[in-house]
């Protein structure tokens, strides 16, 4: 899927030459894959490198985030336990079908109510209800959506994740969340894998371990709601991307349980996945230049902050009186 970026010399707020520009992200890259570098502080710094200088390779950013995120995944079911991960996915099926369902039908009527083109409405709807960016991808094909509509998502999607993964961790502690309820409020209501994995992991080992393993059983969702977006956009192709990491998720978190010599190793492979994760936030942030914040426009956006407002309350409330 080509999806639209700013072009690589929109402007920053600092004029460097190509050759310092390079090695300050290459420096900002190698600083994420140290334990110093927290998630939250990556996206920060990636955000300051978009506004301050922009990013070099703005052109492979869109593919590195997408194959980073999928490997950090599988690498982080080398810590999950088969058992604990099946009674995570049993507390959060309802919660995640009556969300979506929900969701869904939410951002139907306020995108007309708003008067958004259809396209763009119902990519920030499923993006909001299911796993963002990669909803957004999966579907874009299915309803013919064009360049300016799948960017326009993707940033109204990307900036509250940003925001998210620095509001939860407080929101969680202020009303004193367990850390099973804190991983499913973050499951439920944070967009993207990886920022729901920052969040969690940020409040607890637990929490990252219900987080991941609800999140993932929320990406499978995808698909059901692919065929019905192109029954609803009459596109009779049906091409439909299946996310296969989660299989490989899976069978990483089988191996974990199951197997002791992979249980033996299993902390390397988490250590790695976690730096892959804070280098895919960095990467995200660093792609969110101001060409990228200014292309989303207000009512977009508004539907997207609307739509994620209401399911992070709806859930936080269910989380702490029916979990």
């Amino acid at each position: 899927m080509q999806v639209l970026q700013p072009a690589a010399n929109s402007r920053s707020l600092i004029n460097i030459n190509a050759y310092t520009k390079k090695a300050i992200f290459i420096i900002c890259v190698s600083f994420c894959l140290t334990p110093f570098a927290s998630p939250a502080l990556a996206l920060l710094a990636g955000l300051v490198i978009a506004q301050l200088i922009g990013h070099p390779y703005l052109h492979l950013n869109h593919k590195a985030t997408h194959i980073l995120l999928q490997v950090s995944v599988v690498g982080l079911g080398f810590g999950m336990n088969v058992h604990s991960a099946l009674q995570a996915g049993k507390q959060g099926i309802l919660f995640t079908v009556a969300s979506i369902a929900a969701t869904l039908v939410f951002g139907y009527f306020m995108g007309k109510w708003l008067n958004i083109d259809k396209k763009t409405s119902f990519l920030i709807s499923s993006g909001t209800a299911i796993c963002g960016g990669s909803a957004i991808a999966a579907i874009s094909p299915v309803i013919k959506a064009e360049e300016k509509q799948i960017s326009v998502t993707l940033g109204c999607v990307f900036v509250l994740n940003s925001i998210a993964l620095f509001a939860f961790p407080v929101i969680g502690h202020y009303f004193n969340l367990s850390q099973t309820q804190f991983g499913l409020w973050c499951a439920i209501a944070i967009h993207d894998t990886s920022s729901v994995v920052g969040a969690a992991g940020k409040y607890g080992a637990h929490a990252l371990e219900v987080a991941t393993t609800v999140k993932l059983a929320r990406a499978l969702w995808i698909i059901p709601v692919t065929f019905i977006a192109a029954g609803l956009f009459k596109n009779q192709s049906k091409k439909i991307k299946i996310p296969y990491f989660i299989g490989l998720y899976i069978l990483a978190m089988i191996a974990n349980t199951y197997l002791p010599k992979i249980s033996a190793v299993s902390p390397y492979f988490i250590a790695i996945a976690k730096a892959g994760l804070t280098l895919t936030l960095f990467l995200i942030g660093a792609g969110l230049s101001r060409t990228v914040l200014g292309a989303v426009g207000f009512k977009p956006f508004l539907q997207g902050v609307v739509l994620w407002i209401a399911i992070s309350a709806t859930a936080l409330y269910a989380v702490m009186h029916l979990a």
